[in-house]
């Protein structure tokens, strides 16, 4: 008899405790802070193949997973490209796809990647904590983890959160 209300106030409890959070959507990720963890060890067939190096050069990066088969992915595209086009260091990972579908999307739509790491088999996105594409980190000049973000690179999410960081860690590398 006490029991079931007992469970209910207890599990109400922690649903107030969860709402009270500063931003009850966020996911947070253990690797803020911490180093990332390894790129595929695969490049995609004629374009530079991305390395653990490349993600360590003193320079902020932005890492996208990515698949040509993902609608979401094609919605963040231009920001992608245009990223790349203000000088950002923006590299990629294909993640299950076909090697012949991503290099035939990124020479129809443009290559804001000056590196890609490919993972056809999804092993490296599970290293990253990435469960499905699009997903996006900020990398820091020393290769640590400054900021991830889930879902496509469009939109008020997009520009309350992502650029904000982005702007942060460029501004604290001078650049």
């Amino acid at each position: 008899m006490v029991l079931p209300p007992v469970l209910f106030l207890g599990l109400a409890g922690m649903f107030y405790v969860g709402m009270q959070r500063e931003n009850p959507d966020d996911l947070p990720s253990v690797f803020i802070g911490r180093e990332a963890p390894a790129v595929p060890v695969e490049g995609l067939a004629g374009f530079p193949a991305l390395t653990d190096g490349d993600l360590r050069t003193g320079k902020v990066t932005v890492v996208n997973f990515w698949a040509s088969w993902c609608p979401p992915c094609r919605a963040e595209h231009p920001v992608l490209l245009e990223m790349a086009a203000k000088g950002i260091r923006v590299a990629g990972v294909n993640m299950m796809d076909k090697a012949a579908d991503a290099t035939a999307y990124l020479e129809e739509d443009g290559n804001p990647f000056f590196a890609i790491g490919f993972d056809p088999k999804g092993r490296n996105r599970v290293d990253w904590g990435v469960t499905a594409p699009p997903e996006t980190f900020i990398i820091n000049g020393d290769g640590t983890v400054a900021f991830r973000f889930i879902g496509p690179l469009v939109g008020t999410d997009y520009e309350t959160r992502f650029v904000p960081a982005l702007e942060a860690a460029l501004a604290a590398v001078g650049g």
